[in-house]
């Protein structure tokens, strides 16, 4: 399976004309944040595949619209506004043979909206573990791709808060051995860059602007 992973950047080689011949192979896409939904529905609308993605603490004008906050008495669980985009934070998909889930949100350096401190990111974790037991014991794993907006701690971040990276998803990487994860948030300006890590089971991936990701 062929999967575009974007994030953080209108990258005009995807948001461009030529966007069907340049990604004719792609099987998936999936989105690790501070992208528009309106860019997220061309693409949807251009390539006609799955789109799953997170949001992340940029954009978050919609997050209403799919997850309740507690300023905010709008909320409906669908897609948005006809977008076929589907929302992977702290929910379980399976796509074809994948087993997919997703937690958005980057750590907390503002108290702004869809920010997390770890304690609080451990929680969204635990709410997923029925879930990861049940595709253990009837799918032979606990997962293939956990979708983030943030990083993981000491893999691709930054030292300044906003760019940390959670200890809890080295937790979930151990524990439950997802053969990717996907984050967004860490953009990349050099080429020298490292934008894909190994870490024990799990190849952690940068999705910045776009990349591309092959799964047998």
């Amino acid at each position: 399976m062929k999967i575009l992973c974007i994030s953080d950047q209108i990258d005009p080689l995807v948001y461009s004309p030529g966007i069907k011949e340049r990604f004719s192979g792609i099987d998936l896409i999936l989105a690790a944040g501070d992208l528009p939904l309106d860019y997220l529905d061309f693409i949807i609308s251009t390539l006609n595949k799955p789109l799953f993605f997170v949001f992340g603490n940029h954009h978050t004008g919609d997050l209403k619209y799919y997850r309740r906050l507690w300023n905010s008495p709008a909320f409906m669980d669908s897609e948005y506004m006809g977008c076929g985009a589907i929302h992977l934070g702290t929910k379980f998909k399976k796509e074809g043979k994948l087993l997919l889930a997703g937690f958005g949100g980057s750590m907390r350096y503002n108290h702004g909206v869809n920010q997390f401190t770890e304690f609080e990111m451990y929680m969204e974790i635990f709410k997923l573990i029925p879930r990861l037991l049940w595709n253990r014991i009837f799918h032979g794993r606990y997962i293939d791709i956990l979708l983030t907006h943030a990083p993981p701690k000491g893999i691709h971040d930054r030292a300044d808060k906003c760019h940390w990276g959670f200890k809890a998803f080295l937790w979930f990487m151990k524990v439950f051995k997802p053969k990717y994860l996907v984050h967004g948030h860490i953009h990349l300006y050099d080429l020298s860059d490292v934008r894909c890590t190994k870490w024990n089971n799990t190849t952690v991936v940068n999705a910045y602007s776009h990349y591309i990701i092959n799964i047998n």
